[in-house]
């Protein structure tokens, strides 16, 4: 992955300064006419090791100095990782923990889980997995402090447009993946979780990648296997029992990075979310806890978007909207990322159904390269409060450049070319005195 030029951030900063922030969405308001190139075939990528091999290697943080670290085996092997900061000496170990799931007639390999640290920012670490002495992998742990950027894209799935976005992100850096949902689109078919594993490995292994669930993930069949998120709970635990607030659900939890400036909401769709669920209190709990003299920035992933002008999933989003909206304007939440429509879409700030200052940004980035395909068909006219949408394949990067400022930017798969499509600079909310003046709704 290229490194980023840290000599580049003054000219950013004074650049933040002069660029206009989020005018008035009538004046931003675009539809785009790109003509999408064709569909690609789905891909299957197969284990190239023995049933001792590690694969479908995957890492995600785990508070401040932590990370764990996912694999499977076919057969039996140790549940261990050893790892160091130079090539090929591993003075450190860690041993965790080993599960396996069924599912109707398939039976998972030997899924570990190890959590290693305390590991020291902006580091990178080599490591092996089992005690497998042939695959060295390595992965840079995320900076203390700002900038901090984030790659955000949602819907993946395995096709060959999924590897083109995978190309596209492993070809800039970036400290972190976010994932609002809609994974390997297994759809019941346990093997293509197995797939996707290996499919993302590559990226996944090198940067942690935090992800919640979608509707694709539930893979609930009634009487024959009632119980839903087998496969992804399994596969992909993330940090809900970590930090200040846990959650005690792998389907919703949050966590912060650089030290504290930036907090992230990973929220559940297909999790309980009216007023006096679990997620619900939970929630009203975790936002509550938060500091925005000390935290510059909130985001916030969903799966079905709150906000959406195409003619896909329209109205899905709704009803955890009212139920939850309220909170995150309470809170002066900066951005709302979602996935579920196969189309990208960016919302001016809005609250309550329009445009408010001090409302969250919200965007929709279900445009990864899953195999179902993208939801050409928006409503017409453009909503006032939608700045821009295109039915592209592609993904988001967010870089968190100082406590002020943060820079989205929505790239597109231009055929096999990363061509940035759409860009704006978003002021932290915390430091806008006119929606710290506003009073604030009630968060206990």
């Amino acid at each position: 992955m290229a490194m980023a030029s840290v000599a580049a951030l003054p000219l950013v900063v004074l650049l933040a300064a002069a660029v206009p922030l989020l005018p008035p969405a009538s004046s931003l308001a675009v539809t785009s006419t790109y003509v999408r190139p064709t569909a690609r075939a789905t891909l299957s990528v197969l284990h190239d090791g023995d049933g001792r091999t590690p694969q479908q290697v995957h890492i995600s943080a785990v508070g401040s100095d932590k990370m764990r670290v996912t694999w499977i085996t076919d057969d039996d092997a140790p549940g261990t990782v050893e790892y160091g900061t130079v090539s090929g000496e591993y003075p450190f170990s860690a041993a965790g923990n080993t599960t396996t799931y069924s599912y109707v007639i398939y039976n998972s390999g030997n899924i570990h889980d190890v959590v290693i640290g305390p590991l020291k920012p902006s580091t990178t670490y080599f490591y092996r997995c089992s005690n497998d002495t042939s695959r060295e992998l390595s992965f840079r742990t995320p900076p203390a402090s700002l900038p901090f950027k984030f790659v955000v894209v949602g819907d993946l799935g395995q096709t060959g447009w999924t590897a083109s976005t995978l190309r596209h992100v492993a070809a800039d850096d970036y400290d972190m993946l976010l994932l609002p949902g809609d994974l390997s689109y297994a759809d019941f078919y346990q093997p293509r979780w197995d797939t996707f594993g290996r499919l993302v490995e590559p990226l996944a292994s090198a940067r942690p990648w935090m992800v919640t669930e979608g509707n694709h993930e539930v893979e609930r069949i009634p009487v024959i296997h009632p119980r839903p998120f087998t496969a992804y709970d399994a596969r992909w635990r993330m940090p809900h029992d970590a930090g200040a607030s846990p959650s005690g659900s792998n389907l919703y939890y949050s966590f912060d990075v650089a030290g504290g400036a930036v907090h992230v909401v990973m929220l559940g769709s297909y999790a309980g979310y009216a007023a006096g669920s679990a997620q619900h209190r939970w929630l009203r709990r975790d936002l509550a806890g938060v500091d925005r003299a000390k935290t510059a920035f909130v985001v916030a992933l969903v799966h079905a978007p709150w906000y959406n002008s195409n003619r896909a999933h329209r109205g899905e989003g709704d009803a955890m909207r009212a139920a939850m909206e309220e909170l995150l304007y309470g809170a002066r939440v900066d951005a709302v990322f979602a996935g579920h429509v196969h189309a990208y879409e960016r919302f001016a700030r809005v609250y309550g159904g329009g445009e408010d200052a001090c409302g969250p940004v919200h965007v929709t980035v279900g445009d990864g390269g899953n195999r179902e395909g993208l939801a050409t068909r928006y409503v017409d006219p453009q909503p006032a409060a939608s700045a821009f949408r295109e039915a592209s394949f592609g993904h988001g990067r967010l870089e968190v450049v100082n406590a002020t400022h943060a820079l989205w930017t929505w790239r597109r798969n231009d055929d096999d070319e990363a061509v940035v499509a759409d860009e704006v600079w978003i002021t932290s909310l915390a430091s806008n005195p006119a929606c710290n003046k506003k009073d604030s709704i009630s968060l206990y």
